[in-house]
Order: structure tokens, then C-alpha cells, then sequence
């Protein structure tokens, strides 16, 4: 393990994202919706955010 690890989890290539619910913006319907991990196996997925950051990009 990575010595510059903090844990509780720290990602390492080849590790799969641990499932969660989040709100996050559909553009395709221009509206906030809740997405599960879990719905979008098989799939490409880019997680994109900047915490503390209540601003929309």
C-alpha cells in the first residue's frame, strides 16, 4: 500500500468504486435526479466533483 494513503480508503489502479446513491444533473433532462452505482454497471462512468463546492458546472 501506497505510504501517502490516508485512510479510511484510498484508491489504487485497478480497485472498483465502492456503490453509493448521489444526487447529480441529468443535462439530458435539465433536472437534479438521484443515481445508484449499482444502475450503471457495464457502463463508462466519470466522477466529476469538487467537494465543498456548492456551485453548479
Amino acid at each position: 500500500m501506497d505510504e501517502n494513503c490516508v485512510q479510511p480508503f484510498c484508491a489504487q489502479i485497478g480497485d472498483q468504486a465502492p456503490l453509493f446513491v448521489a444526487e447529480a444533473y441529468d443535462n439530458a433532462e435539465k433536472t437534479m435526479k438521484e443515481i445508484e452505482l449499482e444502475n450503471l454497471r457495464g457502463k463508462w462512468v466519470l466522477l466529476f466533483f469538487y467537494p465543498s463546492d456548492f456551485t453548479l458546472v
